[in-house]
């Protein structure tokens, strides 16, 4: 039966000796860690006290182009993007894991899901900022809790699909095993399902630091109705720039972003790729690589080794106590009530069936029906560019990402690379592809295409990376003796063991294209303006005229056409993967 390499969940294990006689004074490397975390606090209060001023304080939102600010926007910009972050793991504990334990739940949960992941950033704009400025009028405090909820909304969707993917697809021998020990819910939870999540969620959280990002130029300079703001970051510096075609600050403002990537990086996204490593299920050793060089000097250091390890255990103990229902009988668990399911579907139609007619009557008063069907029609072009896009994606980047997963070393070294093409705002490559397709006549219904999957497609790599990096060793060692190869390995060996993995990539990277369709159909440099026909396009102008029943059926249209999708074939590939491709 195949094992995995861990009984208990531990914070980013730095080690310590298990002799308590070892001394426990401070040394230089010590000083050196403790350095940086003084760094890193003196940073986040420097941005808090700017949090509490008016909005109409001096500097409180003017934006200087001189490079000398940028060190100041990056910091401020960093901590928004973790503090989404954070609000983002929140989300993806409490939301993702009641959808995968809940079957009844998850029949609502996760259409909500597929549905806030198809709503474009702009619909998300139209109700937030104005609540969150309600909130702290006239205070930055307000300003700062939009710019976050907004990139939020660019980071928890893939989060919360890969750990709904993971606890759908933990080994149902390790389930047995688990109930053959009585472990409770709490525990099973803590002490199984998380640590076999761990993989995929730590690449899922790289690149959701990446699809925030990606979405930082809209979320730091905000124009909703007669409510506009600009905050000071890499976002706004970089809008600044391209509304003033000055490139020489955009590269700038590229190399800051490269810099920053690489920094927290090295210091926190190295060290919890190869602390997930742990977590690989195996019955031998796989291919490893060298800790990197934080992780290396955490476990040097004497005092924070200590405290590390204290807080590690101290979280261990939380994970086993013995909370929640313990397994009774293989029929309870497993085999929930027809009656309570048949009334929770009976309440989830009423709910879709009011929701429908609300929608039907609000177009009705407002919209033709010529009006819808040409919505809907180019709704139709813009699937077939998502589709297009989607499989050109993953003939690419599912090689790659399984050569890269099998090679931690080569894996790490791309890993940054990875992280900055992710981030790479897809504005920044308008006056490439506005001056090639008007110098070369070219039609910009197909040109302007490849714009939608700049920032998507790297959900594929990164799932797949996380994949193969969690693939057990063992089965590629019995491949090898087997001398399976070709077609026939991949076929029969590693494609199925990374079709999950692969399912949650594909799942997150669709919906971001759609929601990448508004920036990607419209494409402007200076006063040239190039326009795709599709749905994307149809929202983004709909938006600039104001036109808010235009606005409000381009988005139904869009979840509408996400929402199908997904269950057409998405869903299916999910409980194909849960059934029948499961290491059991």
């Amino acid at each position: 039966m195949l094992q995995m390499r861990f009984a208990n969940l531990r914070v980013p294990g730095i080690g310590v000796p298990a002799n308590p006689s070892v001394e426990t004074k401070p040394n230089v490397f010590d000083f050196v860690a403790i350095a940086l975390l003084l760094g890193m606090a003196v940073a986040v209060a420097s941005v808090a006290r700017h949090t509490f001023a008016p909005l109409s304080a001096p500097g409180a939102t003017e934006i200087h182009l001189d490079p000398a600010y940028l060190p100041a926007y990056a910091v401020r910009t960093t901590l928004r993007m973790f503090a989404a972050l954070l609000a983002s793991l929140l989300f993806t504990f409490t939301y993702a894991v009641w959808a995968a334990k809940s079957r009844r739940v998850g029949a609502l949960l996760v259409p909500i899901l597929d549905i806030l992941q198809s709503i474009p950033i702009l619909g998300f704009l139209t109700f937030t900022v104005v609540f969150f400025m309600s909130l702290f009028p006239g205070r930055v405090l307000g300003a700062e809790l939009a710019v976050i909820f907004t990139i939020f909304t660019s980071q928890a969707w893939n989060m919360a699909f890969s750990m709904y993917q993971s606890l759908k697809t933990v080994p149902s021998d390790l389930n047995e095993v688990s109930r053959g020990f009585g472990l409770s819910s709490w525990q099973r939870f803590w002490r199984l399902e998380v640590p076999y999540a761990m993989p995929g969620l730590v690449w899922n959280t790289m690149m959701s630091m990446s699809g925030g990002w990606f979405m930082v130029v809209a979320s730091e300079a905000v124009t909703v109705g007669n409510t506009s703001f600009v905050l000071p970051g890499v976002g706004s510096f970089i809008a600044e720039a391209v509304a003033k075609k000055d490139l020489w600050a955009v590269i700038e403002a590229i190399v800051t972003m490269l810099v920053v990537i690489l920094i927290y990086d090295q210091i926190l996204f190295r060290p919890l790729v190869a602390w997930s490593a742990r977590f690989r299920m195996e019955t031998t050793a796989g291919a490893v690589a060298e800790d990197p060089w934080m992780l290396a000097l955490l476990r040097r250091t004497r005092l924070l080794n200590r405290a590390s390890r204290l807080f590690g255990d101290m979280l261990t103990s939380v994970g086993g106590l013995p909370l929640g229902a313990r397994p009774t009988s293989r029929q309870r668990v497993l085999m929930p009530g027809r009656v309570g399911d048949g009334l929770w579907y009976g309440m989830l139609g009423i709910v879709v069936a009011v929701a429908c007619w609300q929608v039907a009557v609000y177009a009705r008063a407002n919209l033709s029906w010529h009006e819808i069907g040409h919505v809907m029609l180019l709704g139709c072009y813009t699937m077939i560019r998502v589709v297009t896009m989607i499989a050109l994606a993953s003939l690419i980047w599912v090689p790659i990402g399984v050569w890269l997963g099998l090679r931690p070393q080569w894996a790490r070294r791309a890993q940054p690379v990875a992280q900055f093409l992710a981030a790479f705002p897809a504005n920044l490559t308008y006056p490439v592809f506005v001056v090639g397709i008007v110098h070369y006549h070219l039609s910009s219904n197909i040109w302007l295409t490849p714009l939608m999957v700049l920032g998507t497609q790297w959900y594929i790599l990164f799932n797949v990376i996380a994949g193969a990096a969690a693939f057990p060793g063992d089965l590629l060692e019995a491949a090898r003796n087997f001398q399976i190869g070709g077609w026939r390995w991949w076929h029969r060996v590693m494609l199925p063991g990374i079709f999950p993995y692969f399912v949650t990539g594909a799942l997150t990277a669709s919906g971001g294209a759609w929601n990448a369709s508004i920036l990607s159909e419209i494409a402007s440099w200076g006063s040239t303006t190039l326009v795709a026909t599709g749905l994307g396009s149809y929202i983004a102008q709909a938006t600039t005229a104001g036109a808010t029943a235009k606005v409000a059926l381009g988005m139904v249209v869009m979840s509408f056409f996400v929402i199908v999708f997904n269950r057409v074939l998405w869903r299916p590939l999910y409980s194909f993967a849960s059934r029948r491709l499961t290491f059991s």
